[in-house]
């Protein structure tokens, strides 16, 4: 832990070990030796990838961060008194950009006791427990180190919680994924605890396609960004100049499909997962999906995940939502 954080406060576990190179090791193989080609998001944010994102986010075709900002300004006083929360979690936190607005309610209604952020990145989670700590006297913050899809059951127990996954980053998993998380989720709540799920909502083909491929090419550069961590992960030897920027919408699955195109035929050596891959030129690999829901969808998983829909909201255009669910 840095030695700059002496507040009683905060505490801060890590779930970490010797495996997460390994665990990259065995997505990677898997991943690439599968029929179509694959690798997992996660896998965008070293810190390049992050800057890059944080880049994207501030694009005018990019709404998602914008709209779900919105609503969030907006409704997190309502948002506070509907639940009654005295305690944050937050899956994939990063540096809580998303919830300040929410902090600030529940800190404004006297309900704020504890903020339990979960990230990957430790410098991400220790510094933002000392921030909020300097910003709300009396906050206690318990920072998890670790990854949210593994770890769910290294959550701290609490009464009157208020879950959030924000971001849409629902979307970025396939059906059985989703279905699998939401009620690992659900497992972890209590009565008097609430989960508020940021998603992206289904709408028309061109302003959806636009976010992803903006003109400057930021986003391409962050697809990309793949290939250079696990250049430096794995020992590779992608050349990301030699692979485009794909994506598009499938209306079938209702996602935004990422690829990654060769240009070439090639040859690319992974050391550090103990493959090579054969590219044809032209053959893909799938980066991300992004899901795109309506309400009877989402009003569909939660239940089947064993929570009830209580409230929705979108910004005024209506592009994003935001549900807030309870068990049932």
């Amino acid at each position: 832990m840095n030695p700059a954080l002496v507040d009683v406060r905060i505490s801060i576990d890590s779930f970490l070990d010797g495996s997460t190179l390994d665990s990259i090791a065995d997505d990677v193989r898997d991943g690439l030796t599968a029929e179509p080609k694959e690798l997992p998001p996660k896998y965008f944010y070293d810190a390049h990838g992050s800057e890059l994102f944080d880049r994207i986010t501030e694009l005018p075709e990019y709404y998602p961060t914008r709209c779900e900002r919105t609503i969030l300004n907006r409704r997190a006083p309502e948002l506070a008194r509907m639940t009654g929360a005295r305690e944050l979690v937050e899956l994939g936190s990063g540096s809580a950009s998303k919830t300040r607005a929410l902090l600030y309610a529940m800190a404004g209604a006297g309900s704020l006791e504890r903020y339990v952020p979960i990230d990957i990145s430790p410098a991400v989670v220790e510094q933002c427990a000392i921030e909020l700590c300097q910003t709300y006297p009396g906050l206690q913050v318990h920072g998890l180190v670790g990854d949210f899809e593994r770890h769910l059951e290294h959550v701290p127990g609490g009464e009157q919680r208020l879950i959030a996954f924000l971001g849409g980053t629902i979307g970025n998993f396939y059906p059985a994924e989703r279905e699998q998380f939401l009620a690992g989720v659900r497992s972890m709540m209590s009565d008097g605890d609430w989960l508020l799920l940021g998603t992206d909502l289904v709408k028309d083909v061109d302003v959806l396609e636009a976010a992803y491929n903006d003109p400057g090419g930021v986003t391409a550069e962050f697809n990309r960004n793949v290939l250079r961590v696990i250049n430096n992960e794995l020992d590779a030897d992608f050349d990301p100049g030699s692979f485009d920027h794909v994506a598009y919408f499938d209306p079938e699955r209702s996602w935004i499909e990422m690829r990654l195109r060769s240009n070439e035929r090639q040859l690319v050596r992974i050391p550090g997962a103990g493959i090579q891959v054969d590219f044809g030129n032209g053959e893909e690999i799938r980066t991300e999906i992004s899901t795109k829901f309506t309400l009877d969808a989402l009003s569909r998983d939660l239940n089947e995940a064993g929570m009830q829909l209580e409230a929705f909201f979108t910004d005024p255009d209506g592009l994003f939502g935001l549900s807030l669910a309870a068990p049932r």
